[in-house]
């Protein structure tokens, strides 16, 4: 070890409250809540740094919360967290399971906010070892899409330094003790796409009266498969997932409308275009050919853009990391076919760094099947949006010295 950011971090964390931490990190779990609905999480985390010394607002684009520190000369660092759950009935067991029935937090959200907090708690304690500003983001809303650019619209940068450097990272399925990091493209583009079919509703002793909207959305579902393996050339990455069918109320009742949504994921604008094109082509087609009174409609919903690290800046940080961690912990695995809207963040195109942290407890790990075939094994594991995914609690200590480290790798020459 030789840099001064990698010794700084480690004395910075060296004592960490980690008994502390994993409380708040069991309360956060015990009580999720979903986009734009972060109101408790945000007060606890406001607190905590109000606490440590930051000058800290609330009610940032909604929920939202930023402290600054102030350091002396240096560059203006950046680090965020997102706080919202996900509508999904917790299915682990945990003692500390979600109290709250059909929220979890299923994405490792909570996890991200004890991360950050024990970060700013171990910076502001050690504030004469760094030079520059420090500021720190708890965002809402990221599930939705909408809650880094609420925070920009709302102003965040007339309350706080605009940054030079924003860094965030992520909890996924994995050995504990792995730190991810692409430097480039690490994350897609991902567009939600909605489908209304309209019919002819009836009895359901008289289909011949009637123009069925489900047999017509069904065909529709079928023939969105084809979109990717048809459509795309296999040199490009993307998927098209239909999550939601909607129709009737009642097993006797034909409907007039069904309503389809689906999420595509995507690496380039084209490729994007590309599918939507299909799919509106594929809907239009179907619902001609079934006799439809109306042409379906077809609408765009929300969207995430792709997320393409700064390669030097990434390097930066995942050198501190391999430093602080060992050579073996940091490996880049490619681009990821998840999304993110942490780039929104960073307004004046700055640049940044986004990385993965791994979670997966040790025994769950060492009993996923697939022997030395990591992706094997990785697919066996509850993925983030499980009712079943649960981060281990060892991660706790080394998920605030990632960040931790993150952040000297840029405030201390």
């Amino acid at each position: 070890m030789t840099s001064t950011a990698a010794r700084t971090a480690l004395d910075l964390t060296a004592d960490l409250p980690v008994p502390d931490l994993e409380d708040l990190y069991r309360d956060l779990h015990r009580h999720p809540e979903l986009s734009g609905q972060e109101h408790r999480t945000a007060t606890r985390f406001a607190e905590r740094l109000r606490k440590a010394g930051y000058d800290t607002t609330e009610g940032i684009g909604g929920t939202g919360v930023a402290g600054v520190l102030r350091g002396g000369d240096g560059p203006v660092v950046l680090l965020r967290a997102d706080m919202d759950a996900l509508p999904v009935q917790e299915e682990t067991g945990l003692p500390y399971a979600s109290e709250t029935p059909g929220v979890m937090h299923a994405c490792g959200h909570d996890l991200h906010v004890t991360w950050l907090t024990g970060a700013a708690q171990a910076l502001a304690a050690g504030r004469d070892a760094w030079s520059g500003t420090l500021v720190v983001v708890g965002q809402p809303a990221e599930e939705s899409g909408g809650g880094a650019a609420a925070m920009v619209a709302d102003g965040l940068y007339a309350r706080v330094p605009r940054p030079d450097v924003l860094l965030g990272q992520h909890a996924v399925p994995g050995p504990v003790g792995l730190y991810p990091h692409v430097p480039g493209l690490i994350l897609s583009a991902t567009t939600d796409v909605d489908i209304v079919v309209h019919g002819r509703g009836g009895h359901g002793s008289r289909p011949e009266t009637t123009v069925d909207p489900v047999v017509t959305a069904a065909y529709i579902v079928t023939r969105l498969q084809t979109v990717v393996s048809r459509e795309v050339a296999p040199r490009e990455s993307a998927v098209l997932t239909v999550g939601r069918i909607e129709a009737g109320t009642a097993a006797n009742i034909i409907p007039s409308t069904a309503r389809i949504s689906l999420n595509l994921r995507t690496q380039s604008e084209a490729v994007r275009d590309r599918m939507v094109a299909a799919i509106r082509r594929i809907a239009e087609g179907e619902c001609l050919a079934a006799g439809c009174p109306r042409e379906p409609e077809v609408t765009l919903g929300g969207s995430f853009p792709v997320t393409v690290n700064d390669a030097e800046t990434d390097r930066r940080v995942a050198d501190v990391h391999r430093e602080v961690f060992g050579a073996g912990t940091v490996l880049d695995p490619g681009p990821a076919m998840g999304s993110e809207d942490f780039s929104r963040l960073a307004a004046d195109g700055q640049p940044y760094s986004y990385w993965f942290v791994t979670t997966t407890p040790a025994g769950i790990w060492d009993a996923a099947p697939g022997g030395d075939d990591l992706p094997a094994r990785l697919d066996a594991l509850p993925s983030n949006h499980s009712p079943h995914f649960a981060p281990d609690l060892s991660v706790v200590g080394p998920g605030v010295r990632t960040l931790v480290a993150g952040a000297l790798s840029h405030l201390v020459p």
